[in-house]
């Protein structure tokens, strides 16, 4: 039996509620001006017609589909679940829609880029690492606007809103210090992102101003990941003949937490008496109880608001903001990976009464 198609449109409703079309347009946009008895005119007769505004036909007319690519480069970090959560509802919030596609690890973003440009989106948030100056050229030539979230990339004229990653690599390089700890060893990540290098770069140029050669600290890459950052830590610590590092830095939780676990199942180490260990992300996996990890928080919610904020979103015709770099500051969490020193002990970590989420 052939399926017969009978929506109802605008001009419908309109009829129904005694209101013009474009009032029916106004009642279904977030933030229009209408009043409140004329929309609940509208949308009482909305209801009674099964009417659902199409945003595909509102999209031709006002050339907006309010749609925003999000770009994400490492699914098997939680951290940037997190951020895919705090996206979605704040620009489901704001009226917007969020597509998301996906690219591995250390690879090219342009073949996605060019992909969410065929959805006719109104903007893109680049978490991933890798991105060519003609695809910047071609996002902001046809007016869409591109802020990379939580990295920059030199020579690139795209804005973007950051933590503070190489001031949070002090930060753990003075916990480490404060604890006692004399010795050092890094999981490390991509080795092309900013993000992990400039972790890196804080963390020794803190060691090294009391002293510590850079030779001296100990490295391993740990692809980014839980299961790489576990055999990192088998190499760095299993059959040694020399003395053990008093302290790990895992360049993101997910990699301190794969390291962990190596280290207590396998080698039988205990944390943090035979070994201080931190991350960096405060990921809500890393405040449970097998981890309690000693970490730097990323201001997460304030740098998804500054990256929506330089997008002008409701400002279409504005001009795109270009090659801005906003860092934003990082907090230390003491927990239980390193013992905390008495001048700390007012910073630990208080997270009683906090759901998985965080």
């Amino acid at each position: 039996m052939k399926r017969i198609s009978s929506r109802a449109t605008s001009f419908d409703v309109a009829a129904l509620a005694g209101v013009s079309q474009s009032a029916v347009s106004r009642a279904f946009t977030p933030g229009s001006s209408i009043a409140e008895e004329k929309r609940a005119k509208v949308l009482e007769a909305a209801r009674k017609l099964n009417y659902v505004p199409n945003s595909i036909a509102s999209s031709l007319t006002t050339k907006r589909t309010n749609i925003i690519a999000l770009i994400l480069g490492n699914m098997g970090n939680p951290f940037y679940v997190h951020v895919l959560h705090e996206f979605s509802r704040r620009l489901q919030a704001l009226g917007r829609q969020v597509l998301i596609f996906t690219v591995d690890p250390g690879s090219e973003s342009d073949e996605a880029i060019l992909r969410a440009l065929q959805y006719q989106i109104d903007g893109v948030i680049l978490t991933a690492a890798q991105l060519s100056t003609r695809m910047t050229s071609l996002c902001h030539d046809r007016g869409i606007p591109i802020v990379l979230f939580n990295r920059y990339i030199p020579g690139s004229d795209a804005s973007g809103v950051r933590c503070d990653n190489v001031g949070g690599g002090r930060l753990i390089a003075e916990a480490f210090l404060a604890a006692g700890a004399k010795s050092f060893a890094m999981i490390t990540g991509d080795p092309k992102g900013t993000t992990s290098q400039d972790r890196v770069r804080g963390f020794v140029e803190r060691l090294m101003e009391e002293g510590i050669r850079r030779s001296e600290i100990e490295e391993v890459g740990g692809q980014s990941s839980y299961d790489g950052a576990a055999r990192a830590a088998l190499t760095l610590f299993g059959d040694r003949a020399k003395p053990r590092p008093d302290a790990l830095f895992g360049i993101n939780d997910i990699m301190a937490m794969g390291a962990i676990d190596a280290l207590r199942y396998r080698l039988a180490l205990k944390i943090p008496d035979d070994l201080m260990v931190a991350g960096f992300d405060d990921i809500p996996e890393a405040r449970r109880a097998p981890y309690k990890l000693t970490t730097v928080r990323q201001p997460i919610n304030q740098m998804v608001e500054q990256t929506l904020a330089l997008m002008h979103l409701d400002e279409p015709d504005r001009p795109i903001e270009r090659g801005i770099d906003m860092p934003l500051a990082s907090r230390l969490i003491w927990r239980s990976t390193i013992p905390v020193p008495p001048a700390y002990r007012s910073d630990v970590a208080d997270d009683a009464g906090m759901d998985e989420a965080g």
